[in-house]
């Protein structure tokens, strides 16, 4: 997709589409007020007669106005001027994109970047209307038998400006959001994936594909020997009942010299069925989607190595599958970790902190400047935060307060969680160190603490995504977080986000 700017009338644009908002009130919007000037007034009569609606969200095409040069002009509500926030005017986008994705529309301009929208700098509208308007084209369609319909073959995305002076800030938001969109498009495309093609194995070599487009990322990938010498025994005993072997994929990207890396650890149960401790059969199929903490990660890379940003980035996805068999681990059984602590496993539905642990510190040789692992982690956290914000934890108040920024920018955002000894104690065992499970209250913070145990003297912080990695129902699929918001972390510590 190609981008462009104008400060030129949208009415006179030659595009086959042109985006104009409307407020209640039957107020235009800077992009409206021009269309209706050229087509002498009929716009606001529209709009007057109720023949236009100005509800949020709500869409109206119209075609071949009289004085405007565009094919079409999709008027969308946006509400009241005095809520337009990130969340409406994405709301927006996505609305029209619903109408225009079976078009054949090449070429759309947006004016809306023109409306207030909460304080967004140009930067940011740009990537807002890039990365929503690409996720609204996203379709996954590998695994059909039969050619799909051709999908809206977009060419070019323009967006109207105030002032030649906010093209570069555009230009470089819509550049970024073209990253991040390939990204999640790797993401959503790794999640959705059914699970007997997206194993361990095919993790494996996906990373190892990566590698060879960039002459800065290399990939090393460990086999269940290599792991077990390590003393990788916890990550081990989630993959002790099925054939399908592990892998430990470590990505590094030196892009800084000898500057110390950001590390990220992604959760890689490429499928869950809850072991020993079985799962109940209804949406168990979701359980593909337990992989998209690793999905996370390796998309991030993929973005940061897009983009060529100078800093240091090294992604760890331990990869396993959870079955049932006759080697399964069992609950009760003792296992030690690659950091010598003894965990009792009384359920083997809680993997994935089993599998991170030993991850985690085998990270910890990389000296990172900071460390964050993405998982799937707990239903508890769907519970606590339902599927809008991702939960954050960390006993680094300054950590947190960079991921949550960073989320807030991104739009991608998270919601902090405490992470204090209180909830720590309920991991005691009578047998092991500590057990991997703390009963059903605050499950997703003990979680938490079980993971901090493996992070001491790090910069670390725990994402749970079990809320926000995928949706169900009828728009079942990947949705491709947290990729803006690690994104965002990584521009930041780049220092490649403009300043304001």
């Amino acid at each position: 997709m190609e981008f462009f700017t104008t400060t030129a009338k949208p009415s006179r644009r030659a595009v086959d589409c042109v985006i104009v908002g409307v407020y209640t009130r039957n107020r235009l919007g800077r992009g409206a007020e021009d269309i209706d000037q050229a087509s002498r007034g009929q716009l606001g009569k529209f709009l007057k007669s109720g023949d236009i609606s100005a509800e949020a969200g709500a869409v109206t095409m119209l075609r071949d106005l009289p004085g405007v040069t565009a094919r079409r002009v999709a008027v969308v509500g946006l509400g009241s001027s005095r809520q337009l926030g990130v969340r409406g005017f994405r709301k927006a986008l996505t609305s029209v994109m619903n109408e225009l994705k079976r078009t054949r529309v090449r070429q759309l301009l947006s004016t809306l970047g023109l409306e207030d929208v909460a304080g967004a700098d140009p930067y940011y509208l740009a990537r807002y209307t890039a990365e929503t308007i690409g996720d609204s084209l996203y379709r996954f369609t590998e695994m059909k038998s039969k050619k799909a319909p051709p999908a809206m073959p977009l060419k070019k995305l323009g967006f109207a400006i105030a002032s030649r002076g906010e093209a570069a800030r555009y230009q470089r938001g819509a550049e970024h959001a073209l990253a991040i969109l390939k990204g999640k498009t790797l993401a959503r495309d790794l999640g959705n994936l059914p699970p007997n093609v997206c194993t361990p194995t095919y993790l494996a070599r996906k990373a190892q594909q990566m590698a060879r487009s960039s002459k800065h990322l290399t990939t090393r990938v460990l086999n269940e020997t290599e792991m077990k010498r390590l003393g990788m025994h916890t990550l081990l005993s989630v993959t002790a009942g099925t054939a399908e072997p592990a892998r430990l994929i470590v990505m590094q990207y030196k892009g800084a010299g000898s500057d110390a890396p950001i590390v990220l650890v992604g959760k890689g149960v490429t499928f869950d069925s809850g072991g020993i401790s079985l799962k109940p059969g209804p949406a168990m199929d979701e359980m593909k989607y337990d992989m998209c903490g690793a999905a996370g990660v390796i998309a991030t890379m993929l973005t940061v190595v897009t983009l060529k940003l100078e800093v240091n980035l090294t992604v760890v996805v331990p990869a396993v599958e959870n079955l049932p068999g006759s080697n399964a681990t069992v609950p009760g059984d003792i296992v030690k970790s690659m950091s010598g602590q003894t965990v009792e496993i009384l359920n083997t539905d809680a993997e994935g902190r089993l599998i991170l642990c030993d991850a985690l510190t085998y990270a910890s040789r990389f000296k990172p400047a900071k460390i964050i692992d993405v998982a799937t982690l707990t239903g508890a956290c769907v519970i606590a935060l339902g599927h809008h914000h991702t939960g954050v934890m960390t006993p680094h108040d300054e950590l947190a307060e960079e991921i949550l920024a960073a989320g807030r920018r991104a739009d991608d955002r998270g919601w902090p969680l405490p992470l204090t000894e209180d909830y720590a104690e309920q991991l005691k065992s009578n047998f092991a160190d500590f057990a991997n499970i703390g009963g059903r209250e605050g499950g997703a913070i003990t979680a938490g603490c079980f993971l901090a145990r493996f992070t001491e003297g790090m910069n670390w912080a725990h994402l749970d995504i079990a809320g926000t990695a995928w949706k169900s129902g009828a728009q079942k699929g990947a949705t491709g977080r947290p990729v803006p918001m690690l994104t965002e972390l990584v521009l930041g510590h780049a220092g490649e986000l403009p300043r304001r």
